[in-house]
């Protein structure tokens, strides 16, 4: 039988390379048709694709009212989390962003030890002070103060927030994934993100269609659910098994492969100082894992 911690290492490289991608894309769609939509058919490509899992390896639906109301919450959170993090790729730098979407393993590992009772070991605690260093490093459009103008690169803020919002969804998910499983959990917070953005759409009277878009946007970002579906699944199978103050800071190196793809195929540029920050967060990431 494979070990433990060795498993949810091989899970977190999977969500790592999951998330990556599905980040990548959905930042260049989201200049394309707009975080909205990217986000919207993509969660719900990757809800029909659970779905059809579920019919084979979900027996029983004895779900109480409390995990129920728990599902929903988690919901709300993460599409929430996506729609800040989708804008922050839209008005911004995909690097740059995703460098800074490092604080969402930071703020998953300060909620998990205020309310989960999860413990930091004293390396991880030096992972979590370069993340934030790091993501610091990376985030600054550190030319303007030449100028005397202290700025935060486009995106930024609304990147940071979504990080917050990741952070509190992780917990959570744990707690879930205990009780109901890995499979019905993110079935479940699933269906009620689409639900969600179908409501807010109607309130804030935005279109959701892409009738005017392209057979090769809505293939790539029908597999951009499929991608990132698979990806939480496999960390909330993770959760399962192990502690979300370990799992998720593997899982969240997914910045090292949305930035790579991002310098390779859209020649994106960044600044030493930037580039350093973004090495030292995604070294801050690799030994919260030990």
């Amino acid at each position: 039988m494979i070990n433990t911690t060795i498993l949810s290492i091989f899970i977190g490289i999977g969500g790592m390379f999951g998330w990556g991608l599905y980040d990548f894309l959905g930042g260049f769609f989201a200049k394309q048709i707009g975080p909205f939509k990217s986000l919207f058919w993509s969660q719900l490509t990757g809800f029909f694709s659970l779905l059809f899992l579920s019919f084979f390896l979900i027996s029983s639906l004895n779900i109480s009212i409390l995990l129920i109301i728990l599902c929903w919450i988690a919901a709300i959170i993460y599409a929430s989390g996506y729609l800040f993090f989708f804008r922050g790729f839209e008005i911004g730098n995909i690097s740059i962003v995703a460098a800074t979407m490092n604080l969402w393993a930071v703020f998953t590992m300060i909620f998990a030890y205020l309310f989960m009772g999860q413990r930091l070991s004293p390396t991880q605690t030096v992972g979590v002070m370069m993340i934030i260093v790091g993501a610091t490093l990376a985030s600054i459009r550190w030319d303007e103060l030449n100028n005397q103008i202290f700025q935060l690169s486009a995106g930024v803020r609304e990147t940071v927030i979504g990080a917050f919002l990741f952070g509190i969804f992780w917990n959570i998910s744990e707690i879930i994934s205990e009780e109901m499983g890995w499979l019905l959990t993110t079935l479940s917070v699933k269906s009620g993100i689409i639900l969600f953005l179908l409501l807010f759409s109607f309130l804030v009277k935005r279109d959701v269609g892409m009738s005017n878009s392209s057979i090769r946007t809505k293939t790539i970002v029908s597999l951009m659910g499929i991608i990132e579906a698979s990806a939480v699944a496999l960390v909330n199978y993770g959760l399962t098994i192990g502690d979300a103050i370990l799992i998720t800071p593997i899982a969240s190196a997914l910045s090292i492969v949305t930035i790579t793809l991002a310098m390779i195929f859209l020649r994106e540029k960044v600044t030493r100082l930037q580039g350093s920050g973004m090495i030292l967060a995604v070294a801050g990431i690799v030994m919260t894992a030990f």
